[in-house]
């Protein structure tokens, strides 16, 4: 029996993956480093720290992995909290967390994006009153594909992995889902890259397809 929904956030909630590679792009020119198409989408649904700790090894970067994580959150924290800010809702993503809050379905943002950065998120687009937990990848030791920030979440929600549904844009967080023991629906977000999310239990590309009564009898 389904009992908690687990949403990543950045693809799936928001519409932010444009951002993120808009703004990596520029950090990557100003360090001086090839980042290929390829290898920067491969990065999609993995912690900046796994991200940065990856280029900075490859690259022999001089930076700390502080200086490279902390240069990469402040831009982004920056151009969220701005007038510029042109990071949408995915469609019907709302109604959808809505729905199943009402029905009593526990909720949680399980994302590799900074505890900050969820929260301006939740409070920006009004979805404080519908998630029970809101948990970060630097809570846990492992970024995805690991399945640390999964069960982190359902621990904290108080439920078993196999009562949980999660729902994610990334190969890495496909992964991620079935190595936590959970059922998962992968959410196709063009703006994500070419995502491999073959290993998800059911695919979809929009939250319009899927209700209340879909997930309960998942």
């Amino acid at each position: 029996m389904v009992k908690a929904v687990i949403f990543d956030m950045d693809g799936v909630i928001i519409d932010s993956e444009p951002a993120h590679v808009k703004f990596e792009k520029e950090i990557f020119k100003n360090l001086g480093i090839a980042v290929t198409e390829e290898e920067h989408m491969g990065f999609v649904g993995t912690t900046s720290h796994y991200m940065w700790e990856t280029l900075r090894v490859k690259n022999e970067l001089k930076q700390s992995l502080e200086e490279l994580v902390n240069n990469d959150r402040v831009q982004y924290l920056e151009y969220l909290k701005s007038d510029k800010n042109e990071v949408v809702l995915i469609e019907g993503v709302r109604e959808f967390i809505k729905e199943l809050h009402d029905n009593g379905v526990k909720l949680a943002i399980a994302s590799s994006s900074p505890l900050d950065v969820i929260k301006i998120v939740v409070k920006r687009y009004e979805l404080q009153e519908f998630f029970d937990e809101l948990v970060t990848g630097d809570y846990v030791e492992n970024s995805k594909p690991a399945p640390d920030v999964f069960l982190y979440a359902a621990s904290k929600l108080g439920v078993k992995p196999e009562e949980c549904i999660v729902i994610e844009d990334s190969c890495n967080g496909t992964k991620a889902a079935k190595n936590a023991g959970m059922k998962c629906i992968g959410y196709k977000n063009l703006n994500s890259g070419n995502q491999d999310l073959s290993c998800g239990d059911f695919i979809t590309d929009s939250f319009l397809k899927i209700n209340y009564n879909f997930i309960s009898e998942f």
